[in-house]
């Protein structure tokens, strides 16, 4: 299944149904009266938050979502029938957004969650509904109000508690794969992952979900390479994983253009806490790692981890530095309190 983390969509509710206009006639009863019905009301549109998806890929080959229309009033004050919904399901994690792609109008972050995105037309009045004492026998009837219509943009953000962010063939995608049981692709040439990756991580009996995404070089944010139109996936990430390639020139200067890139895209990503460690420590002699920790040490102000997914050297330090700083993070994070309900 191919990846697609953001898709435009038109939808449209369904019209209301047209009021009837009739009259009672029956042999033997004069002055039957009218007994025209109500239209229905047009079918709604919703969006709904499921299990099981990952991608908006099912969006890519349907882009028009239409309700259908309620259905006209009949004689013997029968009302017409509501209009059929249309439900769009999407993944945890997904934003829905107004044509202009700012505007905000639902974030669905809950599997079962539901959103009305257009609201069905109202069904006409029959002329059984205007009957009066001065007006006994009304000849006219409401048609149905028309339904809602918009162009939305769809963006999936995903939803993980850790995210693995550095220049590519940092060995991000490595470390991912020794760590869960997810599958990346893994080659020796820079931009081998294209896409963001998940996978659930299990340490000392507790479980975190770590995302993995295409890795940033200099001008990301200007849309160099592949961009930082992933860092959106780890905006949700409560700690960021920094792997810094130990093989590199100087892991120092590595480290400090993978922060520049992350203050320019903004959306708090340079405020996030972060583990910073030197990966590939096993194709490293000694004294090229002290230099490497030495350079990378003054760059981030703290003292990085040391680890190579390959023999798997500090990986379990690594994630028990992840699952503190999370800890750390939940527990300063603000008791949000219920509103009172009668």
């Amino acid at each position: 299944m191919k990846f697609l983390d953001e898709a435009k969509v038109y939808v449209r509710s369904g019209d209301g149904g047209a009021g009837c206009v009739s009259f009672r006639r029956e042999k033997f009863i004069e002055f039957g009266g009218p007994d025209g019905g109500d239209g229905g009301r047009g079918g709604d549109v919703w969006v709904e938050c499921v299990e099981g998806l990952n991608t908006l890929i099912d969006y890519r080959y349907q882009q028009h979502f239409k309700a259908r229309k309620g259905e006209h009033g009949s004689g013997r004050n029968r009302a017409g029938g509501k209009g059929e919904d249309v439900i769009l399901k999407v993944p945890a994690g997904t934003e829905i957004l107004a044509e202009d792609h700012e505007t905000l109008i639902a974030d669905m972050t809950s599997v079962g969650q539901r959103v009305r995105l257009a609201k069905g037309g109202n069904g006409g009045f029959g002329n059984a509904y205007f009957t009066t004492s001065t007006n006994r026998a009304p000849r006219h009837a409401n048609p149905g109000l028309e339904g809602q219509e918009h162009w939305l943009w769809l963006r999936l953000k995903l939803i993980a508690d850790a995210g693995l962010v550095g220049l590519p063939n940092a060995g991000k995608s490595t470390f991912l794969a020794a760590v869960t049981a997810a599958k990346p692709k893994i080659a020796d040439y820079p931009f081998t992952t294209l896409h963001p990756g998940l996978g659930v991580v299990r340490v000392d009996t507790r479980e975190f979900v770590l995302a993995d995404i295409p890795g940033l070089i200099e001008g990301a944010h200007e849309g160099v390479g592949l961009g930082d139109k992933f860092l959106a996936h780890v905006e949700r990430c409560r700690v960021l994983l920094h792997l810094v390639e130990g093989t590199s020139e100087d892991a120092g200067a590595a480290y400090r253009l993978v922060r520049t890139e992350l203050e320019a895209y903004g959306h708090g990503l340079g405020d996030k806490p972060e583990v910073v460690a030197l990966s590939k420590a096993d194709t490293l002699d000694a004294e090229t790692l002290a230099l490497q920790l030495e350079r990378l040490e003054a760059e981030c102000g703290c003292k990085p981890l040391v680890l190579s997914s390959a023999t798997r050297q500090g990986v379990t330090d690594a994630l028990r530095a992840l699952m503190a700083r999370m800890d750390a993070v939940a527990a300063e994070a603000p008791v949000v309190r219920a509103a009172w309900q009668p």
